[in-house]
């Protein structure tokens, strides 16, 4: 039997814009099964951002319904969305959301203090050196590049290995080199069985998922199957 990590039905989102109310989600289905590499891609307007933050459960949609790995989280609110957020989902930003006076080992283990975990050092020291960055742990992140800040927020992202890794623009702070490295690291995690979203309005990063989704006026237009 099929498992779906995201599995939304005819999710809508609207917003007020001055006298005029605009749909930036006008009725969204998507699945993803567990183990996909999927890009959501669309031009500025799209929908895309907007579909990120509720499959991110940093917002919720105003109708339909959205099951992330099986639990209707579509009307949580508050604390329990927080809890959800910290449960499944690993996140990695443009910008990469590091908390500056922290090392890049604190960074990583905040997640699992959250979760009140025991081992959230040691498993924050393994999460590091996946990414490569074992000899980096004590160095806060004015004292890193852009590429290896993005690895700490990897680490971030995978240590509490999370049913979804949702990435926004991951290598748009990044120089070429750079962001080939880091969608070598999605690649590899992919090939080990995650989950993965993009939201990405760059080809080439679309062009290294299995599946690319392309939105358009708040809606799916192709890869929604």
């Amino acid at each position: 039997m099929e498992k779906f990590v995201i599995n939304t039905e005819a999710l809508v989102k609207r917003y007020q814009v001055g006298e005029e109310v605009v749909a930036a989600l006008d009725g969204v289905s998507l699945k993803v099964r567990e183990g996909e590499f999927a890009a959501i891609t669309g031009p500025s307007g799209s929908g895309k951002s907007t579909l990120m933050h509720i499959l991110g459960c940093l917002d919720r949609p105003d109708s339909g319904r959205y099951l992330l790995a099986g639990e209707d989280v579509s009307s949580l609110a508050g604390d329990r969305l927080a809890q959800i957020r910290n449960k499944y989902i690993g996140f990695v930003f443009q910008t990469f959301n590091l908390l500056p006076r922290l090392t890049a080992l604190e960074n990583v283990e905040l997640p699992l203090i959250y979760a009140g975990s025991g081992d959230a050092r040691e498993r924050a020291k393994e999460a590091l050196e996946i990414v490569g960055l074992a000899s980096r742990m004590q160095h806060e992140p004015v004292k890193l590049s852009g590429g290896q800040r993005q690895r700490v927020a990897i680490a971030r992202a995978i240590v509490t290995e999370p049913a979804l890794i949702l990435a926004d623009e991951p290598t748009g702070n990044l120089d070429s080199a750079t962001g080939r490295e880091i969608l070598d690291l999605f690649t590899r995690f992919h090939e080990e069985g995650k989950t993965i979203v993009i939201v990405t309005h760059d080809p080439f990063v679309a062009s290294h998922c299995k599946r690319q989704i392309k939105m358009m006026d708040g809606r799916i237009v192709a890869g929604e199957a």
